[in-house]
């Protein structure tokens, strides 16, 4: 029986368990259900989904021993009390629980030893928010198949167990505000899959541990507001995939390494109020969001290019010795700074002259910094914005890498040229795309100069990586990282492969983060203009990547839309831009939702059964308003016998929906890509909680 999410009010009969002996699935979250928890629920043994979640329920959790066969039990955003955790002792009855959320309730107390007692099945524990007091037991080490495990803002102190250091499975460890203190464990060092730690506001001391650099597949690391001493690990700086980093409002000493640029992939470090000295790097000015704030020890120029241009003159105060050629509250760096006297003295008292000196002309060398082109600048054909982070490749190196371009090696081609697969001299596994300069009107030479001003822009997770280029009269190529998978074509059309519910949203997830990088991360919006299932490739691991600029636009200050007379895919282009040449991020927009569309339906938007009279927009928009979804919906992806039809198809009609939403004419009206991805994020944490 599902009523959830609706405005249901009032509440539920004491005795309703009592006639509910067959049902096997009760969704009741998201009313405005008050009174009592109904404890007769325990005598509907058959069930193995509860959810009464997000609504006014107030009385004590009751055992559920007797529920056999629960696989999910989702309590949370209640006023539920909880009795010493009695109902986690009843629990251990329930072998089958794997997921169990019970947060933002007034449960107190302590968590029991019999924690490690539930289900060796359980891959989701989230307790947050429920003023939880003293350790977590070590007994917790016993829940071998957790995947997610959060007990943010609770009153947790003393040491967090080692034990959880055998939880192998686990991906997701969010211990927020809470009283935890001693070291971090090492043992975290074993949790080869953690993709987010956020430790963050405890009292946690002692120094990093090193080992935490070799989780490759760490995302977020949050450790800050803590008592952490001793200087940053050099093997942080080789998490080439982290994208989040925040270990402010600590003790940490030390100074800022070079290393620091190869955090590729990073959308934010926070290193604010700890005791950093040194020079800031200038490799760190082209990376997409810093805070390096007040109360450090740094030196040196403050660096101009990239994210630096936007941040405040407060952002940088309080430090040791910062100047600045364009700030005018900072000294000149073309002049030696100066320090407070006390601080003249105990540096003469304790250094003699000779490293003095070499120190200054240290400081001096250092003052140079690459300043990244601005946006707006136009680029001419003879000269291309290259990173130095780019190689430059040889010709000859790029044909050896491709067997001498043989037609064996061809990845894909269009009408820039055509892209090879390849392995340069260090083994590493690249796409070529070469370029064929002899195209008409030179729409090849104007790609590659596009393309490379783009690259030389950005910088995400879910956008193409550039590893270098070769370009001289005759030849031009750029070498980009290689996806295994292919496009997301390939997975759509090709009877060797499938997409399942879950790799569907997570794609349309990452292409929707992209696309919101683009539109609104950087200094200026870009505009792809020829978003399709063709130019998303996909990873190793099946995260999506947006490639091919070749006519994509980068706006100047103030510009918001442009003209163009080059032609985008059609069934893709927004209606502006076929009949009128207008470039936008709502052109984005626009081909985003048909890309939606045609990743659940598996049709193409130039379809043959599509015509003036019926299009794919409108197809599946009829559809919805007579809930016949499953007759547009890809017949792979909806099974009959599917036991989780329901929670799909509502997966499905929701992503739709919101596709539909914005397929109009009008682009004043079309949502824009921060809401699409806020959108998508909700639509998949409702499938993952059902």
């Amino acid at each position: 029986m599902e009523v959830s999410y609706n405005q249901f009010s009032g509440h539920l009969p004491s005795t309703m368990g009592l006639s509910l002996l067959n049902l096997e699935e009760l969704y009741l979250g998201g009313n405005r259900i008050t009174e009592v928890f109904p404890s007769s629920i325990i005598n509907a043994s058959k069930l193995t989904m509860l959810d009464m979640g997000l609504n006014s329920l107030t009385g004590t959790i009751p055992d559920f021993g007797n529920l056999r066969l629960l696989r999910r039990l989702l309590l949370g955003g209640n006023n539920l009390t909880g009795e010493s955790w009695r109902f986690f002792s009843s629990l251990t009855n329930c072998q089958y629980l794997k997921y169990m959320e019970v947060s933002l309730n007034q449960l107190s107390g302590i968590l029991p030893a019999s924690i490690g007692n539930l289900s060796t099945s359980l891959q989701v524990l989230k307790a947050f928010g429920c003023s939880i007091e003293g350790a977590i037991p070590p007994e917790i080490g016993n829940l071998c198949s957790l995947v997610n495990l959060n007990f943010a803002s609770n009153q947790l102190m003393g040491f967090i167990p080692g034990t959880i250091g055998k939880l192998t499975n686990l991906q997701g460890i969010y211990f927020v505000q809470n009283k935890h203190d001693g070291y971090i464990p090492v043992d975290f060092c074993q949790l080869t899959n953690l993709v987010d730690l956020v430790l963050s506001d405890n009292m946690l001391y002692g120094s990093i541990p090193t080992c935490l650099g070799e989780l490759k597949s760490l995302r977020t690391l949050n450790l800050d507001s803590n008592k952490l001493e001793s200087t940053l690990p050099l093997s942080f700086w080789n998490l080439n995939d982290l994208l989040i980093l925040n270990l402010s409002s600590n003790r940490l000493r030390g100074s800022l390494p070079w290393g620091i640029q190869n955090l590729r992939a990073i959308n934010r470090i926070d290193l604010s109020w700890n005791q950093f000295s040194g020079d800031i790097p200038s490799s760190i000015g082209g990376m997409q969001s810093l805070n390096i704030s007040s109360h450090n020890r740094l030196e040196g120029e403050i660096p101009s290019g990239g994210r630096f241009a936007n941040f405040s003159n407060q952002s940088f105060m309080q430090n040791y010795a910062l100047c600045s050629e364009s700030r005018q509250q900072f000294s000149p760096c073309g002049r030696t700074h100066k320090r407070s006297r006390s601080k003249k003295v105990v540096t003469l008292m304790k250094y003699i002259l000779p490293p003095a000196l070499s120190l200054i002309l240290a400081m001096s060398l250092t003052l140079f910094i690459v300043r990244r082109r601005k946006q707006d600048r136009p680029v001419p054909q003879s000269e291309i914005p290259f990173r130095l982070e780019w190689r430059r490749i040889s010709y000859r190196e790029l044909q050896e890498a491709t067997n001498a371009f043989s037609e064996s090696n061809i990845l894909g081609s269009g009408s820039f040229g055509s892209v090879y697969g390849g392995t340069l001299s260090d083994g590493l596994n690249v796409a070529v795309k070469v370029f064929n300069l002899q195209s008409p009107e030179a729409r090849a030479t104007k790609s590659f100069a596009t393309e490379s001003k783009v690259l030389s822009t950005i910088r995400h997770r879910n956008l193409v990586k550039i590893i270098g280029c070769c370009s001289n009269t005759e030849f031009k190529a750029l070498v980009l990282e290689y996806m295994p998978n292919g496009s997301l074509e390939k997975w759509l059309y090709s009877h060797n492969y499938f997409l399942d519910m879950l790799k569907r949203l997570n794609i349309a997830i990452d292409v929707a983060l992209a696309l919101e990088y683009l539109h609104h991360g950087d200094t200026y919006p870009i505009v792809h203009s020829d978003l399709k299932p063709s130019n998303v490739l996909l990873d190793e691991d099946m995260v999506a990547h947006i490639g091919y600029f070749g006519i994509a636009k980068l706006f100047s200050k103030g510009e918001s839309m442009a003209f163009t007379n080059t032609l985008a895919t059609i069934g893709y282009m927004a209606p502006e831009y076929g009949t009128e040449g207008i470039v936008s991020t709502s052109g984005d927009v626009y081909s985003y939702r048909v890309m939606l569309l045609e990743m659940y339906t598996r049709k193409k938007p130039t379809y043959e059964m599509f015509d003036e009279q019926m299009s794919l927009k409108s197809w599946v928009s009829q559809s919805l308003n007579e809930n016949r979804i499953t007759e547009v919906v890809d017949t792979n992806l909806l099974g009959r016998e599917d036991e989780n039809l329901s929670r799909k198809e509502q997966c499905v009609y929701s992503t739709l929906a919101l596709a539909i939403e914005c397929l109009i004419d009008s682009t004043t009206e079309r949502i824009n890509m921060r809401e699409v991805v806020a959108r998508l994020q909700k639509i998949k944490a409702v499938f993952l909680a059902r």
